[in-house]
This record gives C-alpha cells, structure tokens and sequence, in this order.
C-alpha cells in the first residue's frame, strides 16, 4: 500500500466524518431550536384566546353591528356624506380598516371593564369564561395590556383620521369603568352606552368614508341613534339581574323593576321602529324590516322572561339596529 493511497483515504475518512459531525450539528441545532420555541406555543395560543375572549361578547353588539353601519354609511355616499365621497371598490378595500379601528377601541375598553374588582365578581356569576374570573390572566397582566393598547388605538385612530371617537371612547370608558358612571345610575349609565355606540359608529363611518366628512344630516342621524340606545339598551341588563345585584350595580330593571323594564324596550324599539325610517322619508316598503324586527322585539320583551330567552331578545335587538342602521343606504338605493 502506497503512501500516496494512505493520504488519501484518509483524507477521504476525514471529510466524511466532518461532513457527519456537521450533519449532527445541523439537526441537534433544528432540535434544540423546536425545544426552544415549543414551550411558547401553548403561551401564544392561550394569550390569543385571551385576546378573543375579552371581546366574544362584544363581537354581536359592537364589532359587526358597527362595521356594518360604517360600510353602509359610506355606501350611502350623498345621503350622508360631503366633500370626495370614496367610489363602491374604495369602500370595500378599507373595509379591513373599519373592522381594525372598532376592535383596537373595543380591546382597551373591554379589558379596562372586566379587570374592576366588581366586574370580576358578576363575571363569575353571568361569565365565568371571560379571561379573568378563569384565571387565564391576572389582573395585573391584563392591567399591562390595557396599558398597551389604548396607545396604540390612538395611533391607528390618527392614521385612519378618526381620533375624535376614539378619545370620546377612551373618556368615556374612564366614566364608565374607573369613575363607577355604569353603577350609581341607570340614567347616566344609558347615556353612557349611548354615547359609546354612536363613537364606534361615528368612527366606524369615517374610516369607511375617508376621504369624504360627515354632513348635518349625518350628525342628526348620530344624534337619533344615540336616543335609540339610551331609550332601549336597558334589554342587555335584563338577562344580567342576578350579577348586577350582587355588585351592586342600578340598571333600569333593577331601579323600576323587571316588568317595567320590559315595557320600557317594547315600547321604546316600536316607537323608533316607526320614526327611523320617517326621518329619511323612505317608501312604504322601507318600513316593513325594521318594524318586523322592533315587533318581533316588543313581543319578546313582553312575552319571554327566561335568561337565555333574554339574551337571544337582545342579539334580536341587535340585529334590529343593523335594520336600522341600513336605512341611509335604503334612502340612497331609492332615490
């Protein structure tokens, strides 16, 4: 055997066995890189449903009821707007915005509700699920979080051109959850709510709309919302008594009682059933939604008094807005 050969095969063996060692390299480097991101897995999944979970109950009654109205507000072009009034593809390209804006207000305000002492207590009555009384997260972390987030809506809100809402939203919220303003009086805390869906609304409408404003007709329009809601919210408390009363809390049926309650949102969604779709002077056949869904409303008001029946009246309430929130855009298809 030649040396020349001897060279060879060793150098042969050696790159071989460099080229395993870099293999084992490779794979335990890819392993320990798995092993690493593995335990942060389980911790990104139970934050993001955190995250879902302090607004699955908002998803019904704000998110898609206000998204609604802001597409629909900027559909209605003229009805309701002025100035470069966006073509239909403009509308529906930034209908991502508009989702975007409502939830980044909604988060903070959400997290800010259910992390009060109080709120925890009647959470664990009426939802046990949220994030909080389930101990998904601690009071402390979601204090972080809310802390977090109300910036970063401003910043969306003032690149989207809609930083009005959101700092009516962000005062509002600090009355309404730090201040107690949904406690001590059922007026007052309808106000509240009343204020809060034309913010989301107004908002929703203007990140919809950009680059076009708000016209006076848009700003009574607002205005006759916001006495809907004052006038008939009260149908979300009814399902809530039991935790409402542990807390302490003087919503409309618990201050006038139940049956008065009741009386109060039937007659309440038939009258705005009816002066809606007078104030845009639709056709006939504009009313019949609107006054199909507030009757059907009225009726369960009146009629079913179990808590889920409660709730399944006030998504039918919901979605008895959405009719009315489609009314500009009814206007403007008729015209």
């Amino acid at each position: 055997m030649s040396a020349s050969y001897f060279f060879k095969a060793s150098r042969h063996g050696l790159v071989h066995h460099k080229a395993h060692a870099a293999g084992e390299y490779k794979q335990n480097r890819t392993m320990a890189s798995q092993s690493a991101a593995e335990p942060w897995l389980p911790w990104l999944s139970k934050a993001m449903n955190s995250i879902y979970l302090f607004t699955a109950s908002d998803q019904k009654t704000i998110l898609f009821p206000k998204t609604v109205f802001g597409v629909a507000s900027a559909l209605a072009g003229p009805v309701l707007l002025e100035g470069n009034i966006p073509h239909l593809t403009d509308i529906l390209l930034r209908i991502p915005l508009v989702i975007l804006w409502v939830w980044v207000n909604l988060l903070p305000f959400t997290i800010d509700n259910q992390r009060q002492p109080l709120s925890i207590i009647e959470d664990r009555l009426n939802k046990p699920w949220r994030p909080l009384p389930s101990g998904a997260i601690s009071v402390k972390n979601a204090k972080r979080l809310m802390l977090l987030l109300y910036p970063t809506a401003l910043v969306i809100s003032l690149r989207l051109g809609s930083i009005a809402p959101c700092i009516s939203l962000m005062i509002l919220g600090y009355i309404y959850n730090d201040l107690g303003g949904a406690d001590y009086s059922c007026i007052i805390r309808n106000v509240i709510n009343a204020g809060g869906y034309t913010s989301f609304a107004s908002g929703a409408t203007i990140v919809a709309s950009s680059p076009a404003v708000l016209s006076d007709k848009a700003v009574a329009w607002f205005f006759i919302i916001a006495m809907i809601v004052s006038m008939t919210v009260q149908m979300q408390d009814i399902p809530d008594q039991e935790g409402d009363r542990v807390r302490g809390r003087m919503t409309v049926p618990l201050v006038i009682g139940e049956g008065a309650a009741r009386w109060t949102v039937a007659l309440g969604t038939l009258f705005w059933a009816l002066v809606a779709p007078t104030f845009w002077e639709v056709k006939v056949g504009a009313y019949v939604v609107p006054v199909a869904l507030g009757s059907l409303v009225a009726r369960r008001a009146l009629l079913k008094s179990t808590v889920a029946e409660d709730k399944l009246t006030f998504k039918l309430w919901n979605l008895w807005m959405v009719s009315v929130y489609l009314l500009p855009l009814v206007k403007r298809l008729s015209e």
